[in-house]
């Protein structure tokens, strides 16, 4: 593993999302994913990304955003798995030292339908389904509407950075930096 991507893994806690051409990535192997996403988490050059459209982080609460998106597996159009999608779903490429799977590439395809699903899903229908567990996991003391908010927020962000990979025909990369 690089020292960039050592650095990085020793200080974080984050999902980063990057949309590429497909053909940027093909072949790539778990050593050369390390390699290109620690790159991009440059602060320049995530800074540019994120300006740009083509990337997108979620600090610690990924997983529960994850659960958000899981409610959606309770609406009646089901939504064929889509749900899976936006936070974990692509192809999990693994670390042969360790147990821990880090990154994993959805296909253009699969960004499509991860667009789809952010897209047809308003945030207070996957609220009103998650919203009350999600808000128990902070605890007392935390304000309600500040919650729903930053979940909003994230709901927004992976919808216009999926719409945006989708349209361009994209795949996006998922590093999870832990």
């Amino acid at each position: 593993m690089s020292a960039v991507a050592d650095t990085v893994r020793a200080m974080s806690f984050h999902m980063h999302l990057r949309a590429v051409q497909e053909s940027t990535i093909e072949g790539s192997d778990h050593a050369r994913l390390v390699d290109f996403m620690a790159a991009a988490w440059d602060w320049d050059v995530r800074r540019a990304e994120h300006s740009s459209g083509v990337a997108y982080s979620i600090e610690k609460d990924f997983a529960s955003v994850n659960d958000l998106c899981a409610a959606g597996a309770a609406l009646p159009e089901g939504f064929d798995g889509a749900w899976e999608l936006p936070v974990f779903g692509g192809r999990v490429f693994h670390d042969p030292a360790s147990p821990e799977a880090p990154f994993a590439v959805l296909d253009p395809a699969g960004t499509v339908c991860a667009a789809a699903f952010l897209t047809a899903v308003p945030f207070d229908t996957l609220w009103d389904v998650a919203g009350a567990k999600l808000r128990d996991g902070f605890g007392p003391g935390w304000d309600a509407d500040e919650i729903k908010g930053t979940y909003a927020g994230y709901h927004t962000g992976l919808r216009i950075f999926y719409e945006r990979a989708a349209a361009s025909g994209h795949a996006v990369v998922k590093a999870f930096w832990y």
